[in-house]
């Protein structure tokens, strides 16, 4: 194996741009995902069943179609139109279609919205009775209660199952090479396999790098679910 050909000064280069599109793209989707996913969570355990229905509908498409699919309609589909393409130059935000970018994140946060939404509405909908009725009894009002007892312990309770979904979407952000002018970390592998014919040294170094990057995320959940799941870990007698 040559693998002095992957540590050239220009082939690392190439490595860490992929590296930051790669983290930019992961920590954007999960951002504006996370968002969105609070917002569907509140409509799937709304009192309103045509919300819940759309809500549900959506999540249900979305979990059921891959995620491959999915960029390619949006970058391919919706970025292709020729009735968006004739207002991408100067008419918001259909600007941001001709962005690669733009339609990786757009892809990535939908998709990764509705797996979130399903986990935190499952977490809303086991809260536990206790916990609404000590609310209640203080006096709180149903907005007060969501906001101060509901949502933090769902949250909390959802962090295990969360950070499954936030290495998933690590690994997925590799997808985004499939959309042309992104370089992400496994782009930057085929780049450098098309230009040395070095399949194995150029894919696995790629591997390494999601390897750690995994890695440094399941540790960190680690520690989040140590501190605020601290109350759930058995006593001690």
């Amino acid at each position: 194996m040559k693998w002095d050909v992957i540590f050239e000064a220009k082939n690392l280069a190439l490595y860490g741009e992929g590296i930051l599109t790669t983290l930019g793209l992961l920590f954007s989707s999960l951002g504006v995902g996370a968002v969105l996913a609070l917002l569907f969570a509140l409509a799937l355990t709304s009192r309103s069943a045509p919300l819940r229905a759309v809500v549900g509908a959506y999540t249900y498409v979305v979990r059921g179609t891959p995620l491959l699919i999915q960029v390619y309609l949006i970058y391919y589909g919706l970025g292709q139109l020729e009735w968006i393409q004739a207002r991408w130059d100067d008419v918001w935000p259909w600007t941001h279609f001709k962005e690669p970018f733009f339609c990786a994140l757009l892809a990535f946060s939908l998709n990764t919205a509705a797996y979130t939404a399903e986990m935190l509405a499952g977490a809303i909908r086991e809260t536990s009775a206790g916990e609404l009725e000590a609310a209640q009894a203080y006096g709180m009002g149903r907005w007060q209660v969501l906001w101060r007892i509901v949502l933090p312990s769902a949250m909390r309770r959802s962090l295990p199952a969360y950070s499954n979904e936030v290495v998933m979407m690590l690994q997925s952000t590799s997808l985004a090479s499939a959309v042309p002018s992104m370089l992400d970390v496994t782009a930057a592998a085929s780049r450098v396999y098309s230009d040395y014919y070095l399949p194995f040294e150029a894919y696995l170094f790629a591997a390494g790098i999601y390897l750690l990057a995994t890695f440094v995320l399941i540790g960190i959940f680690k520690v989040a679910e140590r501190h605020f799941l601290a109350y759930l870990a058995p006593r001690e007698n």
